[in-house]
């Protein structure tokens, strides 16, 4: 049995959850230790069954309770070089037995499951994304991207679950009177965040290469509305003839609390 679920998700902090029968890994950890494993405990998954934490990029938002996590239960931090350099004051000292360096692009094995990396279109040091096979499945996550680039898409399409970014609304972001035009401008940029369009349309094409499931991910807490995100991909892909519920399932990742909770054979 499968079982995957954000834990967080958000300008705020992210961390998903995926498990297998040979053990749990858990992909960021951008909430402190205490936090994520209340988390857990709220969905009933059991902390003492993951093995290691992949971390996408040194991002505060991604690696904040990552040393105290690892070092509590002895788990194995898998990062690319440059988001070693970039979380070393973060995440504290890590012994080197539980230190995993990864190249983007490089395939590695974990509980049972073929892990393949890959490069991202973020503002980050060397910055991936993960994509899960299993026998019967495979899982990707595509967040923390300034645009659906076609490395991204072909590293996920065909992935049965996707964690998809709708970071933000751009009308939002650009009215936004807390946020500096340098801030603004690095969001919108090919190195920033996906918007609801983007996303929408990068949901469009998943779902054509046979993903069966999306999950709407790392909304903005002051630039988004998960009503608003959840519309724009609805609409999307109706207006492209898919029938939500039928030919693909859409969710939303919740903030600060355990999203839907997909189990799959």
């Amino acid at each position: 049995m499968i079982t995957f679920c954000t834990l967080f998700s958000g300008s705020s902090g992210n961390a998903a959850y995926l498990s297998t029968d040979q053990g749990a890994v858990l992909i960021d950890c951008g909430m402190s230790c205490k936090q994520v494993l209340q988390s857990l405990e709220n969905a009933h998954l059991d902390p003492a069954s993951l093995k290691a934490v992949l971390v996408t990029h040194e991002h505060s938002d991604h690696t904040k309770g990552v040393g105290v996590m690892a070092r509590k239960l002895g788990l194995t931090i898998c990062a690319t070089e440059g988001t070693w350099s970039g979380m070393e004051q973060t995440v504290g000292a890590i012994p080197a037995a539980q230190r995993m360096r990864i190249d983007p692009g490089e395939s590695f094995f974990l509980c049972g499951m073929e892990v393949a990396s890959f490069a991202i279109p973020h503002d980050a040091n060397e910055p991936v994304g993960y994509r899960f096979f299993l026998p019967k499945t495979s899982i990707a996550i595509a967040t923390d991207l300034g645009y659906f680039a076609p490395n991204v898409q072909a590293a996920v399409e065909g992935a049965e679950l996707v964690l998809l970014e709708s970071n933000h609304d751009p009308d939002m972001l650009r009215q936004n009177p807390h946020y500096p035009n340098a801030l603004k401008n690095r969001i919108l940029g090919k190195k920033g965040h996906l918007s609801n369009e983007s996303g929408a349309q990068a949901a469009l094409q998943l779902v054509s290469s046979g993903t069966k499931h999306l999950l709407l991910g790392h909304l903005s807490s002051e630039n988004n509305d998960p009503d608003l995100a959840y519309r724009t991909t609805h609409a999307a892909l109706t207006g492209a003839g898919a029938v939500v519920g039928r030919d693909v399932t859409l969710h939303v990742a919740g903030r600060y609390q355990t999203g839907y909770l997909y189990r799959m054979a």
